[in-house]
């Protein structure tokens, strides 16, 4: 899939250094592994058009991530760019502070009211997904502390959750090695059991499995005292924790005891909003969820341009819109909120996704994707492919029958996608994870390729792994 650009080589082989050097020495990558970043660097990745990207020397590849979780609707989309084109010469950026708007914004807030569940009328908008996700739980706190609940601050979430990585969003987190020497606001969170079916006890079925789950959360409710608990946050499947998939009733029970016990559920839809499980918005129709918060971000401007919110249900907002007294204003919010850009960015993105289908095509080609995927089962370290629609992952074990893992230093996720890179194809290592989030425009065809690709991937990693004398 790779191929080669007509420019002379020895100019880009110099631009590329050049920038090379740059990025090396002066720019922080996120997650950055500086055991090998000061030897290594970045690749450069310089184009793209459609579900493809392009690196400094002309080399293409498959996106098979969408960017990371976000470039539902394809890269190059000149519509998209033309409105952000349009807002930023008419009003690029006007404040939305005291009693201030601008078009964009407030076309999009009744944009997603309407593509929301029916009781999400109100939208407070963020920079991304991790800024949605403080937001929430600071409305949160604030609401409660309004009805005269101020003890209520706790929040739970879950292991191996990920909520972003802000200073309130990465306590949310439970992926430990995330925030391995940071500090963390551990007063306010408690953590439940990730919902993780490939690694339950074994025997244990998949109903007593959510029984297991459920009763863990009841515990814990006993054990804080419901009258201490603001929320509990869950993303519908576990994304960066490994694209785990919840038992069958889980997410309805859940939602029942923080009902039962004046709970709030905050739904963290920052990459299954938009299409990525073939609905705007996954909580209500997939999981038959009404959260009192939804949080998304990604998908929502399709990766465009930084955007994110928070959508807030009539009831908070009853409290939330009622003024603590003479004067009184609800006090928090960003310089960019309802960035008249984004916004604009994001009425097109989901224009192009309305017009084109896109939910609907997932809804047609995801099954295609997960029953293909799960062919690749037949390789030696291919222990679970797991996940729904457009959000795949395949875990990589030493031990098929004991799901014993491989060593650390095996590095058996990038091997694999060092392999596929080589082969035409970026996906995601995570560990021994391997993530697959694409476009919401790929096809049946370009599945199979992908396919054929991972498949050769997988058998040169296992053949390494012998070499190497991991297996």
């Amino acid at each position: 899939m790779k191929h080669a650009s007509n420019v002379d080589d020895s100019n880009t082989d110099s631009q590329a250094h050049a920038v090379w050097e740059k990025d090396k020495n002066h720019f922080i990558h996120p997650f950055t592994d500086f055991s090998t970043f000061h030897q290594q660097g970045c690749d450069i990745i310089s184009d793209s058009d459609g579900i493809y990207v392009s690196d400094i020397k002309g080399n293409r590849f498959i996106d098979g991530i969408a960017g990371l979780w976000c470039v539902n609707v394809g890269h190059g989309r000149k519509e998209i760019g033309d409105a952000m084109a349009e807002q930023a010469t008419r009003m690029a950026y006007f404040s939305t502070f005291n009693n201030l708007t601008n078009i964009p914004a407030a076309e999009l807030s009744a944009k997603l009211a309407s593509l929301a569940p029916a009781h999400l009328n109100h939208i407070f908008y963020t920079c991304g997904g991790s800024t949605a996700n403080d937001v929430a739980v600071r409305l949160v706190h604030y609401y409660f502390n309004r009805i005269g609940k101020p003890e209520k601050k706790k929040i739970i979430s879950r292991k191996n959750a990920y909520h972003g990585t802000t200073y309130m969003a990465a306590t949310l987190t439970g992926i430990e090695s995330n925030n391995w020497m940071f500090d963390t606001l551990d007063s306010h969170v408690s953590y439940l059991s990730e919902a993780n079916c490939y690694r339950r006890p074994a025997g244990m079925s998949e109903a007593a499995y959510c029984d297991h789950l459920v009763g863990e959360f009841e515990t814990r409710i006993t054990e804080l005292g419901a009258d201490n608990i603001a929320a509990f946050i869950m993303e519908p499947i576990m994304g960066a924790g490994g694209v785990l998939v919840a038992p069958e009733g889980y997410h309805t029970r859940m939602q029942a005891l923080c009902r039962q016990n004046d709970i709030l559920l905050i739904v963290d839809e920052v990459v299954t909003a938009f299409g990525r499980l073939g609905h705007f918005f996954s909580s209500e129709k997939v999981f038959g969820l009404t959260p009192d918060i939804i949080t998304c971000a990604k998908g929502l401007s399709s990766g465009y341009v930084p955007l994110g919110a928070a959508l807030i249900s009539d009831s908070l907002y009853e409290v939330l819109g009622t003024p603590q007294g003479k004067g009184g204003v609800l006090s928090t919010g960003f310089t960019y909120s309802g960035h008249p850009v984004s916004c604009a960015a994001a009425l097109k993105n989901i224009e192009i996704m309305e017009r084109e289908a896109l939910c609907e095509n997932i809804q047609r080609v995801g099954p295609y994707l997960e029953t293909q995927l799960k062919t690749l089962k037949h390789h030696a370290t291919v222990g679970d492919v797991r996940g729904s629609n457009f959000m795949m992952c395949l875990e990589n074990v030493a031990n098929k029958e004991t799901g014993e893992l491989l060593p650390l230093e095996a590095r058996v996720g990038d091997r694999v996608a060092e392999e596929a890179q080589q082969r035409g194809l970026i996906i995601r290592p995570v560990g021994h994870l391997n993530i697959i989030s694409p476009p919401l425009i790929w096809d049946e065809a370009i599945i199979d390729n992908v396919v054929a690709i991972l498949d050769a991937s997988f058998s040169a990693v296992t053949e390494s792994l012998k070499k190497d004398g991991f297996m």
